[in-house]
């Protein structure tokens, strides 16, 4: 029997809203199950394999007050309407891109080819097709991610659903992020896909550095059932600060919260570079050809290049990653066969398999997030308190200019907080009256979460922390951020 059959079959949109909450007792029992989900069903041995590159596709569009009578629209709809605006003429193309998996996978297994991909979607992305009608973009996704023939050639990654970054999200909603993400790709693609995502890709690649803030996202990660986490590789150092020596194997990325608590996920380590460019060329696949096997822990286990970028963004992925992406799967065949040498597969297939081998999460190499090791520095670890660290953070930032706690992402010459209190105080405000308004009563009746109250005031709270907001500067999309305050303030203060 499958997961499915002993579930209810979740609706796709609520009163016109996307389906992100009230299941959670539902989704926890699907993403907490232990068992392998791609080793079963993997077509290569580890023993044949030399290399291999994994490449991660994200996706996205964020939602916009700014449909009819300034409706909520995903903004790929509004790149429709007003394809005379800037880049807008792209819509097609952009449209294109989101479902052209659902034809390049079946078209390359049907010639013998063994392909891999990692798609990333936000939540916003999924509701904004949902709201167009573009049934024919999310049936060619689910033709991938639900027929048993295309595993496991596929791999969703989870995320945080209104592409939130996590450093300068409030803390409480970190969970409300993931499993409204959770909730909503099961409602599409079905419990049985769900149970399949367990690797997340954090929104820009953004990793928290402060000490309770990166803790309380792993905890959240480990709770919603993900076993891995992509990292940039600037993002992160070893424990001592320098740069990671073993970013071709997976890490395991520490947290160690200010009053000395620890917590791990395993890490694998997005190369730096050009994102776009490096997926859209393939160069990930070329890179891993002039690398090998390593041994570690005296298992010989193959090297593995791990690199995301936009998959619809820019004329190298709209126009040169279609011959990039074929060619490499065939030029895999031809030596190969497709499984054997330098090869791709996805993480959590490549991270199974290797388990599988002898390999143990817990003795991957360490790391842990950019900064921490001056922080450590001056606070003792095991005597650890959050005055200390507080204190010790305020006196890093007065005497080293290159120290922050902001994170690091793959955009690091844009700081998500500097310049944008604007929109962060009534971000954080907004949180603060939801929780304040919903958690006693969902403590005292959980079934709160299936309220339409609940899920309306939940998606304008995720709504606001979208990072578009921030990252196309003032103006226009600070407006929009506006005005979604007000709309929530006005669900959530009644």
């Amino acid at each position: 029997m499958t997961i499915a059959q002993s579930l209810p079959v979740l609706e796709e949109t609520i009163d016109g809203l996307p389906n992100i909450c009230g299941w959670e007792e539902e989704v926890r029992s699907v993403v907490q199950k232990d068992e392998p989900v791609f080793l079963p069903k993997t077509n290569v041995r580890l023993s044949d394999l030399t290399a291999v590159c994994a490449i991660a596709l994200h996706m996205h569009q964020p939602t916009v007050p700014a449909g009819g009578n300034g409706q909520l629209i995903g903004h790929l709809q509004y790149m429709f309407e007003h394809s005379n605006e800037g880049d807008n003429h792209n819509a097609g193309a952009f449209a294109y891109c989101y479902s052209r998996m659902g034809d390049f996978i079946p078209e390359l297994v049907g010639n013998g080819c063994n392909p891999r991909v990692m798609l990333d979607y936000s939540g916003n992305l999924l509701w904004g097709l949902q709201q167009m009608g573009r049934g024919d973009i999310l049936d060619n996704l689910k033709r991938i991610t639900c027929d048993p023939n295309y595993q496991p050639y596929v791999e969703w990654l989870g995320s945080m659903w209104s592409h939130a970054v996590a450093p300068s999200t409030p803390i409480p909603d970190f969970k409300l992020h993931i499993q409204a993400w959770q909730h909503h790709f099961a409602a599409i693609f079905g419990w049985d896909a769900l149970a399949r995502v367990k690797g997340f890709s954090p929104p820009e690649m953004h990793l928290p550095n402060h000490p309770d803030t990166l803790f309380e996202f792993i905890k959240a990660l480990k709770e919603c059932g993900y076993r891995w986490l992509m990292v940039q590789e600037h993002s992160v150092e070893t424990l001592d600060g320098s740069p990671l020596q073993e970013k071709y194997l997976p890490n395991r990325l520490v947290a160690r919260n200010s009053s000395g608590e620890t917590i791990a996920i395993t890490a694998l380590i997005k190369t730096q570079g050009s994102d776009t460019k490096l997926v859209g060329q393939m160069q990930p696949y070329y890179e891993a050809k002039s690398r090998g096997s390593q041994t570690w822990r005296d298992i010989s286990i193959p090297s593995i290049v791990t690199q995301i970028g936009d998959g619809e963004n820019g004329g190298v992925m709209m126009n040169e990653f279609p011959d990039a992406f074929k060619k490499a799967w065939y030029e895999m065949l031809g030596e190969g066969g497709g499984k054997s040498g330098t090869i791709g597969l996805n993480g959590t297939e490549y991270l199974e398999s290797i388990e599988a081998a002898g390999c143990n999460p817990e003795e991957y190499p360490l790391c842990q997030a950019v900064g921490q090791h001056k922080l450590w520095q001056r606070v003792a670890p095991d005597n650890a308190t959050p005055e200390a660290v507080g204190k010790a953070i305020e006196e890093l930032k007065e005497t080293d200019h290159n120290f922050h706690m902001e994170g690091a992402s793959w955009t690091n010459n844009i700081s998500w907080v500097a310049g944008y209190e604007n929109v962060l105080e009534p971000m954080n405000q907004l949180s603060a009256w939801f929780h304040d308004r919903f958690d006693p009563l969902q403590q005292n009746d959980a079934a709160i979460t299936q309220q339409p109250g609940y899920r309306e005031a939940l998606l304008y709270n995720l709504l606001l922390q979208t990072s578009c907001f921030r990252y196309w500067g003032q103006g226009a999309w600070t407006d929009y951020a506006r005005e979604i305050y007000r709309r929530g303030e006005s669900i959530v203060r009644v």
